[in-house]
């Protein structure tokens, strides 16, 4: 079901790797469309094309044919210096390795999105903070890394994926490296974050976190595919 306005569509999007005279078709003929609003939820076997598509979904990898429209915007014929710009402002990342620079406080690894858009340190250091307090840590903000637990990393890694304000969050196993309390909460933080204007898209392994988003698709040998709806409602 439709919850908001169209943010990205996918038109026969494919894939290829080549290695010398070989060429593997990771991703086939792919065309999906998200909205603002969504919650969504990608499940497949390891290989299966997950990573491919959500690394198209992120600019983070061109496409060999189709076209990818991100909110009525054919990105697909940009430079990639100019899909890094889109990126940085339209669109959050949450790995599940949370990719945290091991020597800067918990406020400056928030705040790098804003140093690549050329926010200056000040207004930088007050919105990271802002964040940091919405996620629950307010007190963190100048604490490491290593003196944080792994649901407070990824509480930090939420953050800095917010702090541009993304109409777009894409997360990559987010729960994978966590115990299932701690997992259990952090699903519960990022399922406050879709709103009317927000979508979330989840790529797990892990069906009872499938099961709780409003769409799921499969992906099985780089084919792409809607599953049934489920039962989730957003609050």
């Amino acid at each position: 079901m439709t919850t908001g306005r169209e943010l990205i569509r996918l038109d026969r999007v494919s894939v290829d790797y080549r290695q010398g005279d070989l060429v593997t078709r990771a991703l086939r003929d792919a065309s999906v469309a998200f909205h603002a609003g969504d919650y969504v939820a990608i499940v497949g076997p390891s290989g299966s094309g997950k990573s491919t598509l959500l690394a198209v979904l992120g600019l983070l990898l061109g496409i060999s044919s189709g076209d990818y429209f991100l909110e009525g915007r054919n990105v697909t014929e940009l430079s990639r210096r100019e899909q890094a710009r889109v990126r940085g402002r339209r669109i959050g990342f949450i790995f599940q390795d949370f990719h945290l620079l091991p020597r800067a406080s918990t406020i400056d690894n928030v705040a790098m999105p804003l140093v690549h858009m050329g926010m200056g340190r000040k207004e930088r250091e007050e919105k990271s903070r802002d964040v940091l307090a919405s996620v629950g840590l307010a007190d963190k903000g100048h604490k490491r890394p290593n003196e944080l637990s792994g649901g407070e990393r990824q509480r930090v890694a939420i953050a800095r994926a917010l702090v541009s304000d993304p109409t777009i969050l894409l997360a990559d196993e987010p729960t994978g490296n966590l115990d299932s309390r701690t997992g259990a909460d952090v699903v519960e933080l990022l399922e406050s974050l879709v709103t009317p204007e927000i979508m979330l898209l989840i790529v797990t392994h892990n069906m009872e976190l499938a099961k709780r988003a409003k769409r799921k698709l499969s992906v099985v040998d780089g084919k792409l595919r809607e599953e049934e709806e489920s039962s989730f409602h957003h609050v």
